[in-house]
């Protein structure tokens, strides 16, 4: 098996050839990059195209706890899945806003995804904020 990495392309980002498969789903288990958890199955969420800000990783306690402004990124690329029961191990935030933050149920580091109110069955997790194996 490959080692359990992201492989960056040369502009920093995912490459996304060796994670997705032909039908556009998850090729390879996506795993929390500080515990190794598994986050997801192989073949069970598909490639999608959002920008989405995520505050910076942090412990589930720093995450909701923001004053004023919040530091993060906006990220483009996500595994979208259309039901929470679809995780092998995640956790969520309290609501901040309409959001909820998508954690790894193990170490609780994240954000590692977003989860908008709104939408009962979009749940996106950063392909930049885990590993892939």
């Amino acid at each position: 098996m490959e080692n359990s990495e992201n492989i960056p392309a040369d502009d920093g980002h995912v490459d996304l050839s060796t994670l997705v498969s032909e039908d556009g789903k998850n090729a390879k288990s996506v795993l929390c990059q500080r515990c190794g958890s598994k986050v997801l199955c192989p073949g069970m969420a598909v490639l999608a195209e959002k920008e989405l800000f995520l505050p910076s990783m942090r412990k589930k306690t720093g995450i909701t706890q923001g004053e004023g402004t919040v530091d993060g990124d906006t990220l483009t690329s996500h595994w979208l899945v259309d039901d929470m029961y679809t995780f092998e191990n995640v956790g969520f935030t309290k609501d901040v806003g309409k959001v909820k933050y998508l954690i790894c149920a193990d170490c609780e580091i994240g954000p590692i995804g977003w989860h908008c109110l709104d939408e009962k069955k979009r749940f996106y997790v950063a392909l930049e904020r885990v590993n892939h194996a």
